[in-house]
């Protein structure tokens, strides 16, 4: 079994993030060990998520949801040790985030509540922007090999912060989008050159990376996923089920949901979210 002084290091769920994170990895000299749900992706991965834990003590997860989340760690626990770090990328519920520590910790090995922000492109250069929840000692032991994919590192301390962040942050991407979709229809309404927007945006207070990231692609009509809809739609439900659960109200993520599920139902789950211009350009 590898130790943690060794460079072999496990990836599992080898989607759009996942295996580009183990690109990332192998070009930076890292032994990868990947399993993928769906075969295919990676003509040399092992069998099962146990194997990948017999191969690798620290061990990068990037599933798409909780249900996932835990199949694979009831897969791994008969090769789980003390020596082990399991590191959940995925966006998941926190109730699922809490069930996933316990079961980790149950087997001896530690565990990091670690979603990120970065999309596609970010994930290929080995930019993305960690948050951490956990044992700050156990991020300490992993941090060397989170720097090799991330531009940042964030502690957030206790298991279950991190989750909350990502959450709250898609939060604020959702309704952004949403509101710039909103917004070019009305200056399609008002007969105003949509080209033309992008320019009054970079003297405008109310551009920011995002709007300027997904405003050329939704004018032109590009919608290859950098954040899938389906993605964004599931944590965006989560941010209203942890709202309605503390007696809060989210009327501009309800909106923006609602949005997001009319293309849902056009099929386009797997398209880019921004997908909700064509909510008013079909």
């Amino acid at each position: 079994m590898s130790t943690e002084n060794e460079t072999g290091v496990g990836v599992i769920g080898l989607g759009i993030i996942g295996s580009r994170i183990a690109t990332t990895l192998k070009e930076k000299g890292r032994d990868v060990n990947t399993w993928n749900r769906s075969p295919g992706q990676d003509q040399n991965a092992l069998e099962s998520p146990l194997e990948v834990a017999r191969t690798s003590t620290h061990i990068q997860i990037f599933v798409r949801d909780g249900e996932a989340l835990l199949q694979v760690i009831e897969t791994m626990k008969p090769g789980l040790s003390e020596k082990h770090i399991i590191i959940n990328h995925a966006t998941v519920s926190p109730q699922h985030t809490e069930e996933a520590n316990a079961k980790i910790q149950s087997s001896g090995a530690a565990f990091l509540d670690c979603p990120f922000t970065g999309s596609r492109d970010a994930a290929a250069s080995g930019l993305l922007n960690y948050y951490v929840g956990g044992d700050q000692n156990v991020l300490e032991r992993v941090r060397p090999l989170l720097e090799l994919s991330s531009n940042s590192i964030t502690y957030l301390g206790q298991v279950g912060a991190a989750t909350v962040l990502k959450i709250a942050t898609n939060m604020i991407s959702a309704t952004t989008v949403a509101i710039l979709a909103e917004a070019l229809s009305v200056c399609k309404t008002g007969e105003v050159d949509l080209d033309k927007m992008s320019e009054a945006m970079k003297v405008n207070a109310c551009a920011s990376g995002l709007s300027n990231m997904k405003l050329p692609t939704m004018l032109d009509g590009n919608y290859e996923p950098h954040f899938s809809l389906k993605n964004m739609l599931k944590d965006a439900n989560f941010g209203l089920s942890i709202a309605e659960n503390a007696g809060i109200d989210l009327p501009v993520l309800r909106s923006a949901t609602k949005t997001m599920m009319d293309q849902m139902k056009e099929g386009n789950e797997n398209e880019d979210y921004s997908v909700i211009y064509k909510n008013f350009t079909d």
